[in-house]
Parts: structure tokens; C-alpha cells; sequence
């Protein structure tokens, strides 16, 4: 069945009403067509027409007359979130192969060349991921003049990003419990500094929408001493409460406040992010953050399908799909 809740989208027919002109007129214009003789009161009832109704050129006709390659490259960064990203590459290759278009999976490498090189060779209409790009491949997309599909990006304005989700329930519930000075710990794993940015930013948005003080961030090695030396450094700036990059890091941190004889939630509190199965096992059980994988991988369609300019149709029910705040479930144990 149909997803009553989609909205029909607005086709170039609409916009042609709206101006009082012929599509013809609004193709013209839209696509900056040569040699067409326009004058500047029809352009700028076009545009504002196609404003006004929030109209979004069919990029995959376009792409493909162009001679495009009807291939959307879907970017897999490196992140402790493989579930998640899997399903929205099921999702997002079951919704493009519908419509006889084709999702390739990019897995990051280190120096992202592998990224890099497949927007040159295969020539993608849309480059897609759950989280934005940055560095070369960020660039390499920009230089092609690519659109970017991820969660929260301009073609769902009132979409919340991942990171943004998930700062809000971490500031939301510490400030509930009477924190209001924040720290993040950054995985010890390097390889992962780039998602550790990324909920870090989310992190001091939300912090500062709060009004709280500026959140300190300092990596947590995976030895418990050293762990132990950063938690000490956080007391005694006044911190109170831990924020993990995983729900790994956030045990480390556990295990230096142990080892300096401190309590948890008592002295520090800690809560993680991913909600494994360790925060079962840990003493005191840790308070983490859950992803909502229905949530992401429909939105992820959603917003790719969207700025393809295609229809977007969901065959699960009939409910609207879900919001952003839908996108993290805060599971909430001891540790805080």
C-alpha cells in the first residue's frame, strides 16, 4: 500500500499554471535552454512560480539526457554503525532499481581515493550517505557539481541530522538529571575521528541551546590509566557528565572513574551512544542512546527520492513516515 502521508510532487505542469505560461516556457527557463527568446517578466514568473510551490527539477531526466549514467553512488563512511547503514542501502537500492536506476556502495577508504575515483569514472547523477561528506570527497563532489543527499540536508529543511538528534537527547536528559558541564570522549580508535567530530558538533549545538558552557573533548585510550588521566583533568575543570562517541568509549571512561575511586553517576555520570549489548554487562549499566534504523533508512529514501524529484512511495503501511525525533531513543540505565 501507499503511503497516504507523501506528498504528491510538484511537476513542471504545475509551475506552467501557476505562471500562466506553456511548459515548454517553464522548461526553458528552468534549464536555461539557449536561444530561446524570453523575456525578463516571463523568467521571473517562472521562478517565482517554481518558489512558491517548492517545485524540484527531475534530475534523473535530466542527468540521463544528458548522458548520465543513471547511478547514484551511496558513500559508507567510516563508523560503528553497520546496521544501520546496510539497511538504508537495501532500502535506497530497492526504491532507485523501481524506477531502473542503480545504487553503488562506496565503502571509505583511508585516504578516500576509492570515493574519489568512482565519482570520476562511473559519473554519478547524486551522491548519497547517511552522514555529510567532508574533506576530499566533499570537494570532489562540489567539483563535479554534484547534489549531496544526506539526513538533515537542505532538501528536507525541517529535518534534524543525525548528530543533531542525537546532541539534543544527550543535553535534554543530563540537564534533567542537573548537569551543566559537559564532556565528549572521543574514541581512541583514529579511524573513527571523523564520526567522533560529527556527534561532537551535534553535541555542542545542542549544549548551547541549552545555555550550557562550552563542551570539553579529549580522546579516551583504550587503557585504563591513561582513561583515568583525562577523567581526572575533566573533574577538575568542574565536568560532571561524560558523553561518549560508543558505547566501547564510554566503558573506558567508566573504567578510569573506577580507578581514580570516584562514583558513577554520583561524582561522573556517563551515558554512550549505539546502546550494545556492553551496557548490560557494565557496573553500573550504561545509559545509552539508540538508533532508530526504520526511521533513518525511510527518511534516507525520502530525502534521496526527493531530490531526484521523484515520487516517493512507501509499501510497508499506511502511516506517515516517521520524524526526526523518532531518529534516537534514549535508553536510560544507572550510569547517569
Amino acid at each position: 500500500m501507499q503511503n497516504t502521508g507523501a506528498r504528491r510532487p510538484v511537476t513542471s505542469a504545475d509551475v506552467a499554471r501557476r505562471a500562466g505560461v506553456s511548459t515548454a516556457t517553464v522548461s526553458y527557463v528552468l534549464n536555461g535552454a539557449p536561444g530561446q527568446s524570453i523575456s525578463a517578466q516571463t523568467k521571473a514568473a517562472v521562478l517565482g512560480a517554481a518558489k512558491d510551490l517548492g517545485y524540484r527539477p527531475n534530475l534523473v531526466a535530466r542527468h540521463l539526457r544528458t548522458g548520465g549514467s543513471g547511478l547514484v553512488l551511496y558513500v559508507v563512511p567510516r563508523m560503528p554503525l553497520g546496521e544501520v547503514l546496510i539497511e538504508v542501502a537495501s532500502r535506497l537500492t530497492a526504491a532507485l532499481s523501481q524506477r531502473g536506476l542503480v545504487l553503488s556502495l562506496q565503502v571509505e577508504t583511508t585516504d578516500a581515493q576509492d570515493v574519489i575515483d568512482a565519482i570520476h569514472n562511473l559519473r554519478p547523477m547524486a551522491v548519497t550517505s547517511v552522514f555529510p561528506l567532508g574533506g576530499r570527497v566533499r570537494d570532489a563532489v562540489e567539483a563535479a557539481g554534484l547534489p549531496q543527499v544526506y539526513l538533515g540536508s537542505a532538501n528536507l529543511q525541517t529535518l534534524e541530522s543525525l548528530n543533531d538528534s542525537l546532541g539534543r537527547v544527550w543535553v535534554e536528559h543530563l540537564v534533567s538529571r542537573g548537569h551543566r558541564q559537559l564532556a565528549f570522549a572521543y574514541s581512541g580508535d583514529e579511524k573513527l575521528r571523523a564520526q567522533g567530530d560529527y556527534w561532537l558538533s551535534g553535541l555542542r549545538a545542542a549544549a548551547s541551546q541549552a545555555g550550557l558552557p562550552d563542551v570539553a573533548a579529549a580522546t579516551v585510550p583504550t587503557t585504563g590509566g591513561s582513561a583515568a588521566a583525562v577523567v581526572e583533568d575533566w573533574k577538575q575543570s568542574g565536568v560532571t557528565a561524560v558523553c561518549a562517541q560508543t558505547d566501547l568509549t564510554a566503558l573506558m571512561v567508566l573504567r578510569g572513574i573506577h580507578k581514580l575511586g570516584l562514583r558513577c553517576p554520583g561524582d561522573v555520570a556517563v551515558i554512550g551512544a549505539d546502546a550494545g549489548e556492553l551496557g548490560h554487562v557494565s557496573d553500573p549499566l550504561l545509559t545509552s542512546v539508540s538508533f532508530n534504523i526504520e526511521a533513518i533508512a525511510r527518511q534516507a529514501v525520502t530525502a534521496l527520492m526527493t531530490q531526484l524529484g521523484l515520487d516517493v512511495d512507501f509499501d510497508v503501511d499506511d502511516s506517515p513516515a516517521p520524524g526526526a525525533t523518532e531518529f534516537v531513543a534514549l535508553i536510560q540505565r544507572e550510569s547517569t
